[in-house]
């Protein structure tokens, strides 16, 4: 143990007063202290460490999922040459055909195959029976062969000897005969040790060589396989395997059963447009809802992704009809519209049919909107606008049809019908809301004037067109008489109006074409969505949804707009109408419709005007008055927290083009820093704030006031 060594020491102030001062210092003599020895951690735990390293090392691994695979393939070829044996041996491949035909319910298939069955048994009875004489035969016949053997070549010999006159020739080819059979035994002596050693060997070669053909090993065994994203070609083992391993046991019970390792299952698989299409017969036990509930694991059992395979229900009983997409096909562009590259085409409200886009089969989808009312919907800015566009283009080429239209978005996507249409109303806001109730009552109010003509009168068509149709339905305000504009009830001026089209319309040709955002039973009431005769939908977010916007038989069909891809799927429909041509036993198809620009849709507007002696198009708010940009500022933003001042100016147009026709960004910046509610940037973009523009009406309102005041 170390000491220490006290020191003292005398010192003197600077004022003459005598101090002790103790100094305490370490002993140099004593011995320095050791760091204490590092914590050796036991032998025994750092092996078992390098132990556990060493086991679950990836090489490791990869060296025992081998050796496990190459052993289990010896197995399982050794289960498949066996199966094969008893197969050929056995009449149990006929009894295997026979089952798998009594499943699929085809019950003279069965009774064939039990036929050819028992032909299979009456021969092998034959054979064994004659079995039982064959080595008395066999006998005979050997005793028979030798003797004429020994005689010949005792014949030969004596030619030999009269040859040669020796008569020791005589037994000469007798003598190399035996020779010859002696070197014979001697051959197969020398070669039966190393045959019986190397024999075991390659027959375990071949089972295996059989094992590693038929991939005859558990899954975690087998080597990883990279899929290309090409994906497979679709072979009919592909498609039986994918149905094997889905999830369904009463359906890969019945595939193991079946004979043909489920081949009779399938029809032919037909190439159809950018893809291929098979109908499949489920075996009894299977519904067909439990194979559309799992679309996505087919999908991914087929190498494919969820929305590149359809699932429907054709006439058949028990059948589904698989649609397999090549992979990546959905993502390419269909072609222009045939109303963008021929400007000579004309259109006929009774007899023709609107171009729309394509089937997934490649054909083009054509719909007749004779005496048929429509329902668009689907999420936002997903293509609904111009999808519903499109149609009214081709139908305005037809001069005799009249338009009346309501915008309830107002950024101008169906202003080129000014001139066509014989009402044009844009804007989101309440007031727009209640000119297009105005609007579509003075509608009915025509139906029932068609209604009073004398029987066989035909009237030209009226179509009625409501875009962004749920601004409508949720307007919250009420007329002089305390009738909601929107609503659902009896005393809703909106749905009534439309309920009456809906109910009497289509017989003089007044029409209702809507088109809906989301859709709820608040935005989109039931009976309004059910009195649509073609109802179409864009991606959805919800079955619930899906089945507002087709109805039950479609999706029971298996119409799936809700797995259609929000962005990726823009312009792809889901239709159920009886105006487009369905495949056959199904209630609805797959469109992807064609789009056609706005610039494109101003030229189609054109040449409809050009067909058409000159349309006043009324827009209900009139142009040239004084305005106050503030508050028609305000209007236009309506009840959305902030929006794009590219599509403020947009409905400021729409709104009043004398006024706000020429404004630039500058001019509306200009205008709300004036009144202290300048935009700002959301998400990089910039944007006006309606409570900025809010703020700044009520502050302008409450200084007039109070400058009127003094």
């Amino acid at each position: 143990m170390s000491e220490n060594v006290v020191h003292l020491h005398k010192d003197t102030t600077m004022g003459g007063e005598a101090v002790t001062r103790l100094t305490i210092v370490p002993d140099p003599a004593a011995p320095v202290p050791l760091p204490a020895p590092p914590v050796r951690v036991p032998l025994w735990v750092r092996s078992g460490r390098a132990v556990r390293r060493a086991v679950t090392h990836e090489n490791t691994t990869a060296a025992a999922r081998a050796a496990a695979r190459h052993s289990l393939y010896v197995v399982g070829g050794a289960r498949i040459v066996g199966h094969r044996a008893w197969d050929g041996r056995t009449a149990a491949r006929y009894e295997r055909y026979m089952r798998t035909a009594e499943a699929a319910g085809n019950m003279e298939l069965a009774a064939e195959w039990e036929e050819r069955g028992q032909r299979y048994r009456e021969a092998r009875h034959r054979r064994r029976m004659d079995l039982l004489t064959s080595p008395i035969d066999a006998a005979k016949g050997i005793a028979a062969g030798t003797g004429m053997g020994i005689g010949g070549l005792v014949a030969l010999g004596i030619v030999m000897a009269v040859a040669t006159k020796d008569v020791t020739d005589v037994v000469t080819p007798l003598m190399a005969t035996v020779e010859f059979i002696n070197l014979l035994i001697t051959i197969v002596q020398v070669v039966w040790g190393p045959l019986v050693s190397i024999g075991p060997f390659l027959a375990l070669l071949a089972l295996w060589a059989v094992g590693s053909k038929q991939q005859a090993a558990p899954q975690w065994a087998l080597p990883a396989t990279v899929r290309t994203s090409d994906g497979e070609p679709i072979t009919p083992s592909i498609v039986v395997k994918a149905l094997r391993d889905l999830g369904v046991p009463a359906l890969r019970n019945a595939i193991k059963e079946m004979g043909d390792a489920g081949a009779s299952m399938l029809g032919p698989i037909r190439i159809a447009g950018c893809g291929v299409e098979v109908d499949v017969t489920l075996p009894s036990g299977v519904s067909t809802n439990e194979v559309q509930q799992r679309r996505r694991k087919l999908a991914e059992n087929l190498t494919r992704h969820e929305h590149e395979v359809f699932i429907t229900i054709p006439e058949a009983a028990r059948t589904v009809r698989l649609w397999v997409a090549d992979s990546g096909a959905l993502d390419e562009p269909i072609g222009p519209s045939p109303l963008v590259t021929d400007e000579s085409m004309t259109a006929d409200y009774a007899k023709g049919r609107a171009p729309w886009g394509q089937d997934l089969r490649g054909d083009a989808a054509a719909l007749s909107l004779y005496q048929r009312h429509l329902l668009i919907t689907g999420l936002s800015n997903q293509g609904k606008t111009v999808a519903l566009r499109s149609l009214a283009l081709w139908l305005a080429l037809d001069k005799s049809v009249q338009f009346l239209m309501g915008d309830l978005k107002g950024v101008g996507d169906w202003a080129m019908f000014d001139g066509v249409a014989t009402t044009l109303i844009q804007g989101p806001t309440d007031e727009h809301v209640i000119q297009v109730t105005e609007m579509v009552e003075g509608a009915v109010d025509e139906m029932n004037r068609r209604l009073m003509a004398p029987p066989g009168t035909v009237f030209p068509a009226l179509i009625v067109l409501v875009d962004e149709a749920q601004v409508a339905f949720m307007c919250p305000l009420k007329d002089e008489d305390g009738r909601y504009y929107g609503g659902s009830k009896a005393t809703s001026r909106y749905f009534m109006a439309v309920r009456k089209i809906h109910n009497q319309g289509r017989a003089v040709n007044v029409l209702m074409w809507q088109g809906t955002q989301d859709p709820t039973d608040q935005n989109l009431p039931k009976l309004v969505r059910e009195g649509a005769h073609t109802r179409a939908s864009l991606a959805l977010g919800t079955e619930s949804q899906a089945r507002m916007a087709l109805g039950d038989k479609a999706v029971d069909g298996g119409a799936a707009p809700n797995l259609l891809r929000p962005g990726l799927d823009k312009g792809t429909l889901v239709v159920a109408s009886d105006g487009i041509a369905l495949p056959k036993g199904q209630s609805s198809i797959t469109v992807r419709t064609h789009y056609i620009s706005t610039d494109d849709a101003k030229a189609i507007a054109d040449r409809a005007k050009a067909l058409r002696d000159g349309v006043t198009t009324l827009t209900i708010i009139e142009c040239g008055a004084d305005r106050d940009p503030l508050a028609d500022i305000a209007a236009v933003l309506g009840d959305a927290a902030r929006v794009l001042t590219a599509d403020v100016l947009k409905r400021l147009s729409a709104l009043s083009e004398d006024a706000y026709g020429t404004w630039t960004p500058g001019d509306l910046k200009r205008v709300l820093e004036d009144a202290g509610a300048e935009p700002y940037k959301s998400d990089g973009r910039m944007v006006v704030g309606r409570e900025r523009v809010a703020r700044a009406l009520a502050n302008r309102d409450g200084d007039g006031s109070a400058s009127a005041s003094q």
